[in-house]
């Protein structure tokens, strides 16, 4: 809300204001969704925070939808076989939400080369259903899981590869590249109390999806290509995050290879507003945890990943004179339109980012 209503003030103080003093231009970055889409010059330093929402709910098997009654009927347990482990799901999750605070440094040593660190605190809650003993639609009850702790933590670097032209011309353009390491810093030991269809409540490991970190030293690869003509802009990016190997508790998460295009309009040098697709495709969890099992679908690490496209609007406002100058906020919101799901698998909802940037 804090976020929200600065937007507001620095709108109406710029609207106030007819002169400019810094050459600075709203749509200088990319959507605030958009990482690591820029680079600094020689002896400059950037600050940013970020708070990112995404929200999940009902369940897919493929691009269908699966109700709960089929899933826990038709759908076979991993587990079967174990002690106390029924022949088919008997747990479904019907909601998650997953809060992101991400604070964020890049400093330019020289002008080739932009150093970014970036570190998270992450919350996450998962509501699910419990149906009784072995068969049947009977549920039983309903509980949470709500695990949260500091994330992994990215380090590397960005280059900037192509600048053509500058903010006087007409038409320029410019391409970064980027290398990062993400460090696992995150917990993948998180537990919790469950219900479980025989009506005990244990503590348990929480599942793959509801851990923090991912346990894994991950390369992140990236490049960014920016066009600007007139008032409009346009992006393209690719981003990946590739698994080196499996981490201490003998599992790795799928490698994500996602991919971004997008348009902007600078309405007035403090505004921007922008449209974007974006298209992500995550691999199924590679070897397993012995500590997670149930009959509960996110405990199975081929009912992981898959492929999705959402569409995003978002808005980039500048302060560009007085105490604020400089001071960036952008906020973006979307929704997936497409999801073919590794599944039974909960789907997607809709996502946030609000986020302020500042260089100096």
């Amino acid at each position: 809300m804090k976020l929200y209503t600065s937007s507001f003030a620095l709108m109406a103080a710029l609207s106030a204001t007819p002169g400019f003093a810094h050459d600075v231009k709203a749509d200088d970055h990319a959507p605030i969704g958009v990482m690591a889409d820029h680079t600094h010059e020689k002896g400059e330093a950037m600050f940013s925070v970020r708070y990112m929402h995404m929200g999940m709910s009902d369940n897919q098997i493929g691009t269908d939808s699966a109700d709960l009654n089929t899933i826990v009927t038709t759908i076979p347990n991993r587990f079967f076989g174990v002690p106390m482990q029924p022949p088919t799901l008997r747990i479904v999750p019907t909601e998650m939400n997953t809060d992101m605070v991400m604070v964020g440094a890049m400093y330019a040593p020289t002008d080739w080369v932009t150093l970014t660190a970036m570190g998270s605190y992450v919350t996450k809650e998962m509501s699910h259903v419990t149906y009784q003993g072995g068969m049947g639609t009977n549920q039983l009850g309903t509980f949470e899981t709500s695990p949260e702790g500091f994330g992994d933590i990215s380090v590397g670097a960005l280059f900037p590869v192509l600048k053509n032209g500058d903010r006087t011309s007409k038409i320029r353009h410019e391409m970064t590249v980027g290398a990062l390491l993400s460090i696992p810093t995150g917990s993948i030991t998180e537990t919790a109390q469950i219900l479980t269809p025989m009506n005990a409540e244990p503590t348990v490991r929480v599942p793959y999806m509801m851990q923090i970190g991912s346990g894994t030293w991950d390369i992140k690869p990236s490049a960014t290509f920016k066009g600007w003509a007139g008032k409009f802009g346009y992006g393209l990016q690719y981003a990946g995050t590739i698994r080196t190997g499996a981490n201490d508790e003998g599992y790795s998460f799928g490698d994500v290879h996602e991919g971004s295009a997008w348009v902007s309009y600078n309405a007035k040098q403090w505004i921007s507003v922008s449209a974007r697709t974006r298209v992500r495709t995550t691999g199924r969890v590679d070897g397993i945890d012995p500590m997670i099992m149930g009959p509960v679908q996110t405990a199975n690490p081929d009912y992981q990943g898959g492929e999705r496209i959402d569409v995003l609007g978002g808005i980039n406002l500048v302060a560009t004179h007085g105490p604020l100058a400089g001071h960036r906020l952008g906020l973006e919101i979307g929704a997936p339109i497409y999801q073919n799901l590794n599944g039974p698998q909960m789907a997607g909802d809709w996502s946030l980012n609000v986020g302020w940037q500042k260089a100096f």
